[in-house]
């Protein structure tokens, strides 16, 4: 590669137009000189042909992706990976910044995946080790996504549930149950001191539990237990389906009394839960199907704080994340970038509420709450509720007690003294 190719696909922090540029963050394993593939990475992301034979132009100043910083983090045998042909020789370990100019591409997600995670990150010759960081966003840029319409505070509103966590159980059985016992497990944790009784996220609309007899089923419990417990309740109902119907979903969701709507988004696709965001006069969940593919190698793919703000850029109010829970296999300080990255500072877009899911029970509350040092957040419980010994009220009930010793800095083996839920809770899920 010639030097004015070199120099073409780079720049600085300080001669950049920041207002321009997306900052992105990758980690990369390269084999040869790491600023040469680094560069070779900007241009076949952006403009890899960057002038047409016997025109005098230059097409990169406007519209070429530059290399704003390089850090050789380590040199190493091998790639960490056997993707293809091994290694000609040492490899490099680095960390690079990458300015891309959003006019290439719009505010536009699919577009932008394409430009950022496509053929020119993944297939760029000597580098078949990457890994997405992060991508920060000039405020300009996120003018143009309509982001999360309600919100944290919007979600509290609806809830008048304020200086707390919320509280949320999955229905289950999940898969088998028709509308009928479906509603009754939902009203039970409903007068239990759930907040949120929702669809498991694999409860399509089946023939053996129709979305729309079970929404109409929910709704009416919903209410129900709203007038028995004198408490404003949540019906999240699972609208993840085929782009097309999504929007029929919700309308019947609506109609019915469904009161919130999850979709599971790498799943559907961030543009199609995008121009659900557009539709809905609902608050929107996300769901984290197929995020793992993308987000558990630990040199590779996409880290799970950029698939959290995508979804609050498509539009989610909340988004289900995976919890402590040794089964979801998610370090924790990944966990806590994945808070970050939907509660942080971005610009107009409002922050959505980080739900914690995957093992959640009475036991975990505690230690949940310590590690997030916030009270914006929901706590998901499925056989945590729906499992306990003495029934859903009861697995709801040692939900609340649990977070109310929490709160107050009560052991929970002091707490569970004086409340007969939270000990069946312990004893039963450890």
């Amino acid at each position: 590669m010639r030097a004015e190719d070199v120099a073409g696909f780079r720049s600085t922090l300080d001669d950049l137009d920041h207002a321009a540029h997306l900052l992105v963050d990758y980690a990369i394993e390269c084999e040869g000189d790491p600023e040469l593939a680094a560069v070779a990475f900007c241009r076949e992301q952006s403009t890899a042909q960057w002038r047409r034979p016997g025109v005098d132009e230059d097409l990169r100043p406007r519209y070429g992706a530059k290399l704003i910083d390089l850090e050789v983090l380590a040199t190493q045998p091998a790639f960490s990976y056997g993707l293809g042909a091994p290694a000609k020789g040492e490899v490099s370990a680095c960390r690079i910044r990458i300015a891309h100019p959003h006019g290439n591409f719009g505010p536009r997600l699919p577009s932008m995946l394409t430009a950022l995670l496509g053929e020119g990150a993944f297939f760029t010759a000597g580098i078949p080790v990457v890994r997405l960081l992060d991508i920060t966003y000039p405020e300009g840029y996120l003018e143009g996504f309509e982001g999360p319409q309600f919100g944290v505070d919007g979600l509290r509103q609806q809830l008048d549930a304020h200086d707390r966590p919320l509280f949320v159980a999955v229905i289950k059985p999940n898969i088998g149950l028709p509308p009928e016992p479906f509603a009754e497990i939902g009203y039970e944790a409903w007068v239990g001191g759930i907040d949120v009784a929702k669809d498991d996220e694999m409860l399509a609309d089946v023939d053996w539990c129709p979305f729309a007899e079970r929404t109409r089923l929910l709704g009416r419990a919903r209410r129900q237990a709203e007038q028995d417990t004198g408490r404003p309740k949540v019906y999240l109902a699972n609208v993840t389906d085929e782009v097309d119907r999504m929007r029929d979903l919700h309308d019947i969701g609506l109609a019915n009394g469904a009161n919130a709507l999850l979709v599971s988004v790498t799943a559907t696709g961030f543009a199609a839960a995008r121009a659900l965001r557009q539709h809905s006069e609902l608050p929107l969940v996300g769901h984290f199907p197929l995020n793992a593919i993308f987000t558990r190698l630990p040199h590779f793919g996409v880290h799970t704080r950029v698939i959290t703000a995508l979804q609050r850029l498509a539009g989610c109010d909340a988004m289900v994340l995976p919890g402590f829970a040794p089964r979801m296999r998610t370090p924790v300080e990944d966990l806590l970038a994945s808070v970050e990255g939907a509660l942080g500072e971005m610009g107009p877009i409002l922050p959505a509420l980080p739900v914690l899911g995957g093992g959640s029970s009475a036991s975990s509350v505690p230690g949940t709450h310590a590690a997030l040092g916030t009270d914006d957040y929901g706590v998901v419980a499925g056989r945590g509720v729906t499992s306990h010994p003495d029934g859903p009220a009861a697995g709801a009930r040692s939900i609340v007690q649990a977070w109310e010793a929490a709160r107050d800095g009560v052991d929970l083996d002091d707490a569970a003294r004086h409340h007969g839920e939270l000990a069946t809770a312990l004893a039963t899920f450890g």
